[in-house]
């Protein structure tokens, strides 16, 4: 009689925060198990991994962060898990974006590359090629989001394509929807705006009459809760930015929360 074969034990990937983790997931499919370390809701700019961190990595193959000092803290903990996984930087192969030095900018480049659809894309190659596994289908269906995002934007007159955000995370979709973002805050949610750059913006959305006004999820929304007194408009509702929302909120996963923040954005440009 014959010995049935064992089964396999599947590879496991870990991703740094939960966006990445998602898109690995996309990826892997089944044929991986995927954690992730800084989960939604959860502030990837200066998150601080506990030693129970580490445990996620032991066994791990792959271990996938954004790079860009976006997730510094997680090449520290893949490399003290003491295990084997290869370490791979997702945006690696992209042209970073500088910003303007205000508050603490990651280097002076901006690390929020999935904010564009196709530097998404950019990722999946990435997962893929390092993984072995097949990621066509992801990338196209991310390719009908793209065109999706683009039709949505191209309804609103350029001139109205103004934006206010809690801080400044929306440099990659600007450039590559035209959109315009202004923000009190820098790239990073740590860095506290003055006196002066919040003065600036209000005087800015009182004299051009921009009307659209979001908090960011991971935002102290204090500041911008004075703009808008100041400015006498009104925040009109939340984006995602840096980190996925739990799975029954509005975006929990990649897709839907650029559908939630087009759709947000569209309806606030042409209030």
């Amino acid at each position: 009689m014959a010995t049935p074969a064992l089964a396999q034990p599947r590879p496991v990937f870990v991703a740094s925060f939960s966006i990445l983790g998602d898109l690995v997931r996309r990826v892997a499919g089944d044929a991986a198990e995927v954690r992730t370390i800084a989960g939604p809701e959860v502030d990837a700019h200066h998150f601080q991994p506990r030693p129970s961190h580490a445990e996620a990595l032991l066994g791990a193959s792959h271990a996938f962060q954004n790079g860009w000092g976006f997730d510094d803290w997680f090449t520290r903990l893949a490399r003290g898990a003491g295990g084997n996984a290869r370490l791979v930087t997702v945006s690696e192969g992209l042209t970073p974006r500088p910003v303007a030095a205000r508050g603490h900018s990651h280097g002076g480049q901006d690390p929020h590359a999935w904010q564009d659809v196709s530097a998404a894309r950019h990722y999946l190659r990435r997962i893929a090629q390092a993984t072995g596994l097949d990621a066509s289908a992801q990338d196209a269906r991310l390719g009908e989001l793209d065109a999706w995002v683009r039709a949505e934007i191209a309804r609103v007159p350029e001139a109205r394509r103004v934006v206010v955000t809690s801080h400044d995370a929306f440099g990659w979709f600007s450039a590559a929807y035209g959109v315009r973002f202004l923000a009190p805050q820098g790239v990073s949610t740590s860095a506290e705006p003055s006196a002066q750059q919040v003065a600036a913006l209000i005087r800015q959305l009182r004299a051009g009459g921009i009307r659209a006004l979001f908090m960011e999820n991971l935002t102290n929304p204090a500041t911008l809760r004075r703009v808008a007194a100041e400015a006498g408009v009104e925040i009109m509702g939340r984006l995602y930015a840096d980190a996925l929302s739990p799975p029954d909120g509005p975006a929990a996963d990649y897709e839907a929360m650029m559908r939630h923040n087009v759709s947000l954005l569209v309806r606030g440009m042409l209030a």
